[in-house]
């Protein structure tokens, strides 16, 4: 059994995890990655063109399979082949896994923008959710009376606030009076507000002057 030192001397491949994460975006099976992969081992180990022969060997494919595959990467613009001189001048290949981490930059850079307007989009309609004091209103209503709001009432009130211009917090207020007098209907609430109107009373102060008096 061969110890972990030995494995250890076999040497460890620094991969993208990029590239396990987003592979089916890209379009390509499991195979063409494992074939990526022993192109990037490879590299690593400063042997830029393995043949077929030496992918084979790594991987359940013949050379042919292999030959293959790596004209379908080609085909797929995620690898190409390269030629640069050596030192003493002589015309080497590589396979150039260039295409493959831009197109994964790309990717990247997509899914952030859209994590970022899908943020900003939340927070629009949160925003603009918490500036409607209707639904604010409704969203009250239906905390305090336990239970969702028929259209009619929803209607009632848009009718305080649109029609009636009265504050949503005195809304507010005259909702607490009602659920401190454990009367949960909109009639109640809506004779409180009458006569608050009629003692001429706008404000918030002015009301709560008038209930300590009273």
């Amino acid at each position: 059994m061969a110890s972990f030192s030995a494995i250890q001397n076999e040497g460890f491949t620094v991969i993208s995890n990029s590239l396990l994460r987003y592979y089916p975006s890209l379009k390509i099976s499991e195979t063409e990655v494992m074939l990526l992969l022993q192109l990037e081992s490879f590299k690593q180990e400063k042997k830029f063109f393995p043949s077929d022969n030496n992918l084979s060997e790594r991987m359940n494919l013949s050379p042919i399979e292999i030959s293959q595959l790596i004209q379908n990467l080609i085909d797929k613009d995620l690898i190409e082949l390269g030629q640069k001189r050596d030192r003493e001048g002589r015309i080497t290949n590589f396979y150039d896994l260039n295409h493959l981490y831009q197109k994964l930059d790309t990717l990247i850079d997509e899914r952030e923008e859209s994590y970022q307007d899908q943020a900003t989009f939340k927070s629009s309609t949160s925003t603009q959710q918490s500036a409607n004091p209707i639904q604010e209103l409704v969203r009250q209503f239906e905390i305090e009376f336990g239970r969702l709001l028929s259209p009619i009432e929803k209607q009632e009130i848009a009718a305080w606030i649109n029609i009636d211009h009265y504050d949503p917090e005195i809304v507010k207020l005259a909702l607490r009076e009602a659920i401190l007098a454990q009367v949960y209907n909109f009639k109640y609430v809506d004779r409180i507000l009458l006569n608050w109107q009629r003692h001429g009373l706008t404000t918030i102060d002015q009301i709560k002057n008038f209930l300590q008096r009273n």
